[in-house]
């Protein structure tokens, strides 16, 4: 029995849990650190964080794990597949080079300009006159340029928020001491296109759209995610794979020509312009997304294990497992919504009680973001994105309806959701 390790405690890990578990040819025994409250119901989990990376290369060796998925970006940029290998233990995830795509906007745009990828016009800047004058006309897209959790995207309309953002970046120092990434507006529809990649060659998933404002209509603040569906009208299996093509592909041979190849999952954020016939890239992210992840694993018929592991290959593999493999699909739809905590994504609350998930139905999947258990035994929550509910219908409508009426029955104070999650496809698939 072949033993994983996963690495995180949200929503995508208990997801990736979940798809090892339902796809792989054989039953796996699967770990998971930290893990969470719902993921202890489908996996050993075991107290060591996630950015500990001294301490979960003991505990992969402690285990004698046959590979380790790394699922949150924090401990990718920090080195921990880095640090697996050398310690002989296969990884599934970039090196902390490869990951820099991710970890700095400003060098996931040098390396789309030297590749040739279709991108934004940019500019990066350390200091607020100089985001100011990099700025030709509103709306205009400001960046932090190292990690933020999801939120360090502003889409500033005028500007006085323009200028109010590179302060709180630049001079208040919001996220951390990094520059910021000014970048043109790109008009058009979203979309989330993943890739498995081997060090050699990119093998698009299917692909998701992402909700990540936290109100309907997409207003307010960014998030982390607010939910996603999948698959995604007009981007069908060989439409993803000529994007794959143009998006994923020139990016694994470019670092691959600078000695850092890339193996893992590769995620490009899209803006797709029908009336133009353009795809542009807007980021990169070196790791499945969350929420999206969490829509498209459950439609994923393939060994989910057995990909990962090829991709990963040995501590000694010369890249490129992946080789000829062509991955299989449910048809069905896949709505996935977002729970979200009061106060999120500025001041989120924890603590409050979760009522209601002894009684979501079988054919609807639950999975823990922010939870934990409390003093008196009972889940609550513990975070900002708190439970994510996806469902599978034959249209988007049945999928929408099966999950927002699961999601009405799981409660706890102060509880936000999106209402107009999936909307679109509904609107362009049914008509």
């Amino acid at each position: 029995m072949p033993k994983v390790l996963v690495v995180g405690a949200g929503g995508r890990e208990h997801a990736i849990v979940r798809a090892l578990l339902r796809t792989a040819a054989e039953a796996p025994e699967v770990h998971a650190a930290p893990g969470n409250p719902g993921i202890a119901a489908d996996a050993q989990v075991h107290d060591v964080a996630a950015d500990d990376v001294p301490g979960l290369v003991a505990l992969a060796q402690g285990l004698a794990v046959d590979l380790v998925v790394v699922g949150p970006e924090v401990p990718l940029v920090a080195g921990l597949v880095d640090a697996l290998r050398d310690a002989r233990i296969p990884a599934f995830g970039p090196t902390a080079a490869a990951a820099r795509l991710e970890g700095s906007k400003a060098f996931a745009k040098e390396i789309m300009i030297a590749a040739g990828v279709p991108t934004a016009g940019y500019e990066t800047v350390t200091t607020v006159d100089a985001g100011m004058a990099a700025v030709t006309g509103y709306p205009v897209v400001l960046k932090y340029d190292g990690l933020a959790a999801g939120k360090g995207v502003v889409i500033a309309e005028d500007e006085e928020t323009a200028r109010a953002t590179l302060v709180d970046m630049l001079e208040d120092h919001q996220f951390g001491d990094a520059a910021v990434v000014v970048e043109e507006f790109l008009g058009g529809e979203e979309v989330s296109l993943l890739a498995i990649c081997d060090g050699v060659r990119a093998i698009p998933l299917a692909p998701a759209q992402d909700y990540k404002r936290i109100f309907e209509g997409d207003l307010g603040p960014n998030t982390g995610g607010m939910g996603s569906y999948s698959p995604v009208v007009g981007v069908d299996a060989a439409r993803a794979r000529e994007i794959s093509a143009a998006v994923h592909q020139p990016v694994v041979d470019e670092l691959a020509r600078r000695g850092t190849p890339f193996t893992g999952v590769l995620y490009a954020g899209l803006m797709v312009d029908d009336e133009a016939g353009t795809v542009k890239v807007l980021e990169y992210n070196t790791r499945f997304g969350d929420p999206e992840t969490q829509a498209v694993l459950p439609r994923l018929q393939s060994d989910l294990l057995a990909l990962s592991a090829a991709a990963a290959g040995g501590p000694e593999a010369t890249p490129g497992g992946l080789e000829g493999v062509e991955l299989r699909w449910d048809p069905r739809w896949a709505v996935t919504l977002v729970l979200a905590s009061r106060g999120y994504p500025s001041s989120p609350r924890t603590g409050d009680v979760i009522k209601g998930l002894g009684s979501t139905p079988g054919s609807v999947e639950v999975t823990h973001a922010g939870t934990a258990i409390d003093e008196q035994g009972r889940t609550v929550t513990a975070g900002g994105r708190v439970l994510n509910v996806t469902a599978l219908g034959e249209s988007p409508s049945s999928a929408r309806q099966a999950a927002y009426a699961t999601a009405q029955g799981v409660l706890f104070d102060g509880r936000q959701l999106r209402r107009d999650i999936a909307e679109r496809a509904v609107e362009r698939f049914e008509g």
